[in-house]
């Protein structure tokens, strides 16, 4: 908004003063006047040669989509790209049970693999935590790094070579993140898949063939999932056929557990206008261990004592500490860390091949963490795109006051993005949230350039000229002007390309969506929307052009010639 009022009130103000006639001697002595002039001329051939033979120009911007379709699959894609943040984390997690000593020693050895980053001056240090969150089998480890001049490897190079360390300490499983680039958890791994079922029993079986699968993909490291029978858990099975042998019901033997090893509610009394209950429980120093269950005594209808170890066997089983659900459903997560050079997308892919070919239609996969904003922010970029699409669509038309000179200018955005994504797979960057609003900057941006050619052409029109000679003419007057903005918003794009420091990955991905679809389609709009609207422009007419030949045609009225 800024630059559009400049544009019309200080821009015409300095070329007033600024700006004087040149003579044409001197202009033909500028080498960069020259220059210019001789590219309009070349332009001019080519043009004329395309405007007569469009198929070769159309078959050239068909193949480059193409292309960009093919090399689309190869290209990496990931929330956000990984930046160099000058730190990164190791989260650490011991056995379950585990004491805040043993997770200390074997944090020790953790701490030793960092010793060579101290030692060398890539890292300023190391901070170890036990205990986290609580649990004393969890700990963390966080290591800042000496700033980017300061260093020679980069924190992705550090974290990729500890990752292959870390895998190798007994008695421990740490692995170590890069942070995130937009906030999310650093303690988390990059992939966290769910799976979710009807019951626990089914998850577990089906987890497991998921895990698996995972830990066969040579790409994904650092397998683990959050279900792990490891809390010993005393399982008192009730040999039914014994029991009613003796008059024991399953209710009897509950109630008995529930009020020798909980607590239960045996009547309620009244004090004083207010009801308490009155609750059974046995001393704690009698049921702390499992056999005191044996000397248990549960009386039946007929008065008689029958001890509880006669009519249930005791069995001890490894269960999970927590049993979690997702959207209400019994779910297990499994996570895992990707190796150099597998992104994000083909990660979840992979998953959902394995959990298409394996599971049955009953289970449900979702995503937590990155993998969770990923598909998200995937699926929400075609509605936003979609309609960034609709509205410069609708405003164009709004301005032209016709469909077709829009749909003229909206065909070359898919040259844009078409160079945008050779830019992504040449340079080997990512399909990201960031590359994705580059994307929606050139349908401006191309919008642009089409607008200086489309509008001069329905000018030359009204003044009578042909469509052919209107498209041809329109794009060499304004030739010099889409190569000026061409241009300058390429050079404008250079210093994100060549950016360095903190967030410089991040920029760099915008800089070369920006340059590569910028650079393919400008050469590719000075010569494809001429010929699309020496196809299109008949089947429509501006306001002008109508009144223009109503005045022709009617008797009597004023003939112009197209020169006037």
């Amino acid at each position: 908004i800024i630059s559009s009022v400049v544009a019309l009130s200080l821009a015409p103000m300095l070329c007033s003063r600024w700006l004087h006639r040149h003579r044409k001697e001197d202009e033909n002595k500028h080498l960069l006047e020259r220059g210019l002039a001789r590219l309009n001329g070349g332009y001019a051939k080519g043009l004329k040669r395309c405007l007569a033979n469009p198929w070769p120009v159309l078959g050239v911007a068909a193949l480059i989509c193409v292309l960009a379709g093919l090399a689309y699959t190869g290209v990496p894609r990931e929330l956000a790209p990984t930046e160099d943040r000058g730190v990164f984390i190791v989260p650490a997690t011991a056995p379950q049970g585990a004491t805040a000593e043993y997770t200390t020693h074997h944090i020790k050895e953790v701490e030793a693999l960092m010793q060579p980053l101290l030692d060398n001056g890539e890292a300023e240090r190391v901070l170890s935590i036990v205990g986290f969150r609580g649990q004393p089998e969890n700990a963390f480890m966080i290591t800042r790094l000496k700033p980017w001049g300061e260093r020679q490897r980069s924190q992705q190079e550090i974290v990729q070579q500890l990752r292959g360390q870390l895998g190798q300490v007994a008695g421990l499983r740490a692995f170590a993140v890069n942070p995130p680039g937009l906030g999310q958890s650093a303690f988390n791994q990059q992939l966290e898949v769910v799976i979710g079922g009807p019951d626990y029993e089914s998850v577990q079986r089906w987890s497991e063939s998921v895990m698996a699968s995972m830990e066969d993909n040579p790409n994904l490291l650092s397998v683990d999932t959050n279900y792990e029978e490891t809390q010993p858990q005393l399982n008192v099975e009730l040999n039914r056929e014994r029991a009613a042998d003796f008059g024991l019901s399953a209710a009897d033997v509950g109630q008995t557990l529930q009020a020798m090893f909980a607590t239960l509610q045996a009547s309620t009394y009244v004090d004083r206008g207010r009801e308490y209950d009155v609750l059974l429980e046995a001393n704690e120093s009698e049921a702390r261990v499992p056999d005191d269950v044996n000397p248990i005594y549960v009386r039946t209808d007929a008065g008689e004592l029958v001890p509880l170890s006669s009519v249930v066997d005791l069995k001890t089983v490894g269960a999970s500490p927590e049993l979690r659900r997702v959207d209400r459903l019994p779910a297990i997560t499994l996570s895992a860390n990707m190796a150099e050079g597998y992104d994000l997308g083909r990660a979840i892919d992979f998953v959902e091949q394995t959990v298409n070919d394996t599971l049955p239609l009953e289970a449900r996969l979702s995503y937590k963490g990155m993998a969770e904003e990923f598909t998200e922010a995937s699926s929400a970029i075609f509605i936003t795109f979609g309609l960034a699409l609709l509205i410069v669509f609708l405003v164009l038309a709004a301005q032209f006051e016709s469909w077709i000179h829009p749909l003229i200018i909206m065909l070359t955005v898919p040259l844009a993005i078409a160079g945008a994504i050779l830019a992504l797979r040449v340079t080997g960057n990512s399909l990201n949230i960031y590359s994705q609003i580059g994307m929606i900057m050139l349908l401006g941006l191309m919008a642009k350039n089409g607008i200086l050619i489309v509008e001069f052409a329905n000018q030359l029109r009204d003044q009578g000229y042909s469509v052919a000679e209107a498209a041809y003419q329109g794009a060499i007057i304004r030739f010099r002007p889409v190569l000026m903005t061409g241009v300058s918003t390429i050079f404008g794009a250079v210093p994100l390309v060549l950016a360095t420091g903190a967030g410089a990955e991040s920029r760099i991905t915008i800089g070369v969506v920006i340059l590569g679809g910028l650079l393919f389609a400008t050469v590719l709009t000075l010569f494809i929307i001429p010929v699309l609207y020496a196809w299109l422009a008949p089947y429509a007419k501006s306001a002008d052009a109508v009144k223009h030949q109503l005045e022709q045609e009617l008797p009597g009225a004023p003939r112009q010639s197209p020169a006037s």
